[in-house]
């Protein structure tokens, strides 16, 4: 099969969060059984990250923006006329739908929110090319520019929705909220993420060494962008309420908070921190590179995703790969896997994460069981079936019978 992927950010873009990592997965895993696989994306500086970073492969000019080939996938970058926020208008995108769309057997759609899905979709419906959209978590407006989301949805993104030939949901929680808001229940598959490990851990410590932590201290990590939907406010809050006393008298436990930042979030929270008098035990670090995020996982005791809405955690997911235990809140689609297994699920409510923290802390039988409950999760979250499952979607939209 011919497949067209389109996001709005790709590799080796990977500080707008875990969609650029799954679009690679799953497009390189197509790719491994034979697939041709193109992605179409924005380019958000291509060639500076690329001259930065000597061991990625090169790129390429062609007619419509930047190209290379990885892995087996094809990746077009097109040129970024306006942007905003993460959103882009790239004029060289009709053209290429017009030259190219017609030679793929299916179209997958991820994200909303931006002009390459909606029409690109809107093509595909003109050309009777089957299509598919994973709104990646997106579908319900929770923050940010509400109203401009809802003016999306009424111009775009139902027909976008509603006309698609299927609607992949990463969780439960995300396929109720798609029929809660009237998309057919024949439509939407739940397909859940991945996690693509290291081929080996470097030695721990490295982490710890770089935001000057004692390598004795209990440290909670936070890791992905700092954002109202992902509740930092919430964790350090949490934090904050422990008070400084470590456990086992130990010494006094400290928090990370690692990704990029979103509307001024990190000045929210430094100010908070000082407020909260915990400013000696918090520390910051921007998004951080394949390797050194893997240092993350690994350096600390309990991995936190307190998000007030999350279609899957991949984050969380990543943690559990590095074997660390997690405390996630029960709006996480990857609650469900982790419970009791590798982690601990909360409400979303700052004395019950405050408890989870505290109970993993004091616990060092608990924390052990969870950590080797982490390589019986790890097992379930590969990325084969996620795959595999696609690809059979993809074969029945292509050849339906």
């Amino acid at each position: 099969m011919r497949i067209l992927n389109l996001t709005q950010s790709y590799a080796p873009f990977f500080e707008f969060g875990g969609p650029p990592a799954k679009v690679r997965a799953l497009a390189e895993g197509l790719a491994r059984r034979g697939h041709d696989v193109t992605v179409l994306t924005a380019d958000w500086g291509l060639d500076r990250r690329l001259a930065s970073s000597p061991k990625e492969l090169p790129a390429e000019s062609g007619p419509f923006g930047r190209c290379r080939v990885v892995n087996g996938v094809t990746a077009v970058y097109l040129s970024n006329w306006l942007q905003y926020r993460a959103a882009s208008w790239n004029p060289a995108l009709g053209r290429y739908l017009r030259a190219k769309l017609d030679a793929f057997d299916v179209v997958h759609i991820f994200g909303l929110y931006d002009l390459l899905g909606s029409r690109a979709g809107a093509e595909s419906r003109k050309r009777k090319i089957p299509y598919v959209v994973e709104p990646i978590g997106m579908f319900v407006p929770i923050v940010r520019n509400i109203w401009l989301k809802r003016i999306y949805h009424h111009v775009w993104g139902h027909k976008l929705l509603t006309a698609a030939d299927a609607v992949i949901a990463t969780a439960e929680l995300e396929r109720d909220a798609l029929l809660a808001g009237g998309i057919s229940g024949e439509k939407i598959h739940l397909r859940r993420n991945g996690v693509e490990m290291p081929p080996a851990f470097l030695e721990r410590g490295q982490f710890r060494r770089d935001l000057n932590i004692s390598q004795q201290a209990k440290l909670i990590l936070f890791l992905g962008r700092f954002s109202r939907k992902k509740s930092p406010d919430l964790l350090l809050r949490a934090f904050a309420g422990l008070g400084s006393a470590g456990s086992a008298g130990g010494p006094e436990p400290h928090l990370a908070f690692v990704g990029p930042d979103e509307s001024g979030m990190k000045d929210r929270l430094l100010q908070m921190a000082s407020q909260l008098n915990v400013s000696n035990r918090v520390h910051f670090s921007p998004a951080l590179g394949s390797q050194a995020k893997w240092c993350a996982y690994r350096d600390a005791d309990i991995f936190v995703l307190p998000s007030q809405s999350e279609n899957f955690g991949n984050a969380a997911a990543e943690a559990v790969a590095a074997g660390t235990p997690v405390i996630v809140t029960d709006q996480c689609g990857i609650a469900p896997l982790l419970k009791d297994l590798a982690g601990l699920v909360v409400r979303y409510e700052e004395g019950e994460l405050r408890c989870a923290l505290r109970r993993l802390l004091d616990d060092a039988e608990l924390q052990a069981r969870l950590r080797k409950g982490c390589e019986e999760a790890v097992g379930n979250l590969s990325w084969e079936q996620p795959v595999q499952q696609m690809e059979a979607i993809y074969a029945r939209l292509a050849s339906p019978v």
